[in-house]
């Protein structure tokens, strides 16, 4: 079979989407012999009849259906491929890939996506979340653009800007853990009771243990959200944002359970990037707009 050239498939798509040669040549402006000729040559080198010309109407054979199926992904991604090229001749990413982590304050974090990429229109945002290890991981493995998350700030491949610092408390709902352990909570104390620990969505990375009860039963969970609901409950303890519990403590449907001995923590938000790649105009911009914007994202 020989080779059969980009122009050869385009002919044949338009012939099967204008309906025949004379329109597929004007929709392509060309000659209606060109075009029969490079569809033509395509049976040729392919060694299939893909046309049924029997009729009024040109048709597809069984054939030439199966073969325009998979020529047409093709066609899309040359499509794809011409849109690239042309943006970057622009100067401009086509596409930007952005990873938002579990603790991320999501409403405000949205929003302050939207606005920006509102302002972009030739850049598609692919939007992601992942747990834990995750975010970092997929920064590393060159699979995102931009974390919006905790990362390892001694690694001289990653370059971040402060965001927020996020409180994480252990809580419990009423009644889950016996008063004189809900009072002063110690890990060893909780060896007993269900803990509730978020899924690491991390592939190849070490796993990393934040606030595990070595012994104690756990169920894992893939957001903060379904962690929360859990906890509600009365299924389970575990440790969650406070932004995201501030009405539940307040009210007392929640618990906090902290002691010396159980103190949680503060982590760092932030966005990062690799800094050992260079970084197109649209991503330097979105950099620029969190360094600018710091007050937007709120956490209590």
């Amino acid at each position: 079979m020989s080779e059969f050239t980009l122009h050869d498939l385009q002919c044949f798509d338009a012939v099967l989407r204008a309906g025949g040669f004379q329109a597929a040549a004007e929709s392509l402006h060309r000659s209606h012999p060109a075009v029969f000729a490079a569809v033509a040559k395509l049976e040729r080198q392919l060694g299939i009849t893909l046309l049924d010309r029997s009729g009024y109407r040109v048709r597809p054979t069984p054939a030439g259906k199966s073969f325009h199926r998979r020529a047409q992904s093709l066609l899309r991604e040359l499509e794809g491929l011409r849109t690239h090229a042309a943006q970057l001749a622009m100067g401009e990413e086509s596409e930007l890939h952005v990873v938002i982590g579990d603790f991320c304050p999501r409403p405000e974090m949205l929003g302050l996506l939207g606005r920006f990429f509102a302002q972009c229109p030739a850049t598609r945002l692919h939007l992601h979340f992942e747990a834990v290890g995750g975010p970092q991981e997929r920064l590393l493995d060159g699979e995102a653009d931009l974390i919006l998350h905790r990362v390892d700030k001694s690694d001289p491949r990653i370059e971040w800007l402060d965001l927020a610092k996020v409180p994480f408390i252990p809580v419990a709902a009423p009644g889950y853990l016996p008063g004189a352990v809900a009072r002063a909570a110690k890990p060893r104390s909780l060896r007993d009771y269900t803990q509730c620990v978020m899924r690491d969505t991390a592939r190849h990375m070490p796993a990393r243990d934040y606030f595990m009860i070595e012994g104690a039963p756990q169920c894992t969970v893939p957001d903060q959200l379904m962690k929360k609901e859990i906890i509600l409950q009365g299924m389970g303890w575990g440790h969650l944002p406070r932004f995201l519990i501030e009405d539940e403590l307040r009210d007392g449907r929640l618990l906090s359970i902290a002691s010396r001995h159980l103190p949680g923590s503060v982590e760092d938000l932030v966005a990062a990037r690799r800094s050992d790649r260079p970084q197109g105009p649209v991503l330097a911009r979105l950099w620029r707009h969190l360094q600018d914007k710091p007050g937007e994202i709120q956490t209590p």
